[in-house]
């Protein structure tokens, strides 16, 4: 199928974009990377009125560290996150996560901030993003605000952006030095969402984990933040009794949808282990 129809908009700056939202109101929508909504309005799923497309506007790409926190631009690319110096050696796992998506053509358009803002269960940045403890800044007629991403994501396709609100940016704090982390993924082929995901990062003191975060992909309405897993390891050296607790705790928190990538038990059970894989893969990294 094609689009219904629609007016196109391609405002220069962040102003101008939050302007037009407000002024179009809720027969609007922005335009980032498209990955969900083309197809969504394609299937006429979605028929917004108005399209704002946010590629003119400058000020939402780029990488920067600011003290002890790395800002991405909202309108980055996946493409970009993997050719970046500073991700690679502040935020590995987002370089690890990114080469998962999808496959080139989509990571060259794709952006971070569609891939988070949206609210799609599918999607694979909202969990790291909760594992690493980030914050999303979001800008609408009412003006700016921060939302941590713990906060953020409220059911599928629900988040905590208001009508007209544009998320600009992620700031993400430096992980700890020497720190462990994994993504791990399964999916049926190359390009689709993951039958299951789970990211990690940890520290290790003495032989024995200190801290950890433990994330979800794909297996919620929501990304998740598996806190009794990672409280499960803290203190111990990821023997096989822990790790065994450990996915069970998390697969305890495991909702997914049954479909075509397998039942709900499958799904959970191949999660569990996505957490055991992430876990040990994690710890191995460690300095």
């Amino acid at each position: 199928m094609i689009p219904g129809p629609f007016s196109y908009h391609r405002p220069a700056t962040l102003a101008d974009a939050v302007k037009l939202l407000a002024s179009l109101g809720d027969e609007a929508r922005p335009l980032a990377g498209g990955h969900s909504l083309v197809p969504m309005m394609k299937l006429r799923l979605a028929t917004p009125e108005h399209l704002v497309d946010l590629h003119g506007i400058a000020g939402l790409k780029g990488i920067r560290r600011e003290g002890n926190r790395i800002v991405i631009g909202a309108m980055t690319t996946q493409h970009e996150l993997l050719a970046s110096d500073e991700i690679a050696k502040s935020l590995p796992i987002l370089h690890e996560a990114a080469v998962l998506i999808a496959d080139p053509q989509v990571r060259y358009r794709g952006t971070i901030g569609g891939n988070v803002a949206n609210g799609d269960p599918g999607n694979d940045m909202p969990a790291l993003m909760l594992t690493l403890g980030a914050s999303y800044a979001l800008e609408g007629a009412s003006g700016a605000r921060v939302v941590a991403a713990s906060e953020f994501y409220q059911g599928a396709y629900f988040t905590a952006l208001e009508p007209g609100e544009i998320l600009t940016a992620v700031s993400i704090p430096l992980p700890a030095a020497g720190h462990g982390y994994a993504y791990e993924k399964l999916k049926r082929k190359v390009g689709d969402y993951a039958t299951a995901a789970a990211a990690v990062v940890l520290t290790m003191s003495g032989g024995k984990v200190a801290s950890c975060a433990i994330g979800l992909t794909n297996l919620h309405e929501t990304p998740l933040l598996a806190a009794d897993a990672a409280k499960a390891v803290i203190g111990t050296s990821l023997d096989a009794a822990t790790l065994k607790k450990a996915a069970a705790a998390a697969e305890a928190i495991m909702s997914p949808a049954a479909d075509a990538r397998g039942p709900v038990e499958y799904r959970k059970h191949v999660g569990g282990i996505m957490v055991t894989r992430a876990l040990t893969r994690a710890a191995g990294r460690t300095s």
